[in-house]
């Protein structure tokens, strides 16, 4: 099998095209990391980062995580929602020494239901938030952690 130039050319350019996206990917992703929720030492300050203000309890927000877990390593947690237009769901974890532990942003028409594992340092209180048409509901509940997952 021959190539001649042109063909060498284009693939030339197009590896370069690919290494060039891959370079840029990671730093438009970090431009939208909020540094300040995820280092903050507290859940009011790191909510107040993220989301702006504090959200109100609602029993639309579905927030399922274990009594008990014997491993803090591998919390699993899944949250739900049957209302419209949600933009965002949000975890803490209260006894964390970072409390924002993750959010998961919601694409339009998309159904918000999201499950995961966290990392629990000791026995706290998790903390769902469900951001939708603009304002902030929430579920909680405690889970008590044997064996704390943070130190590790």
């Amino acid at each position: 099998m021959s190539m001649n130039r042109r063909a060498v050319v284009k693939a030339i350019a197009s590896g370069s095209a690919l290494i060039g996206i891959s370079v840029l990917m990671p730093r438009i992703a970090l431009a939208a990391w909020n540094s300040d929720a995820f280092q903050a030492d507290n859940q009011a300050t790191a909510m107040e980062a993220l989301l702006g203000g504090s959200p109100q309890p609602s029993a639309d927000v579905t927030l399922k995580v274990p009594d008990s877990a014997d491993n803090g390593a591998m919390v699993p947690v899944t949250v739900r929602t049957s209302m419209a237009n949600v933009e965002s769901i949000s975890l803490f974890v209260e006894g964390n020494p970072a409390p924002l532990v993750a959010e998961f942003l919601i694409p339009e028409g998309t159904e918000a239901d999201v499950a995961t594992r966290v990392r629990m340092a000791s026995t706290s209180t998790v903390t769902a938030v469900v951001k939708a048409e603009g304002q902030l509901y929430s579920a909680a509940k405690e889970v008590k952690v044997v064996l704390g997952g943070c130190d590790s």
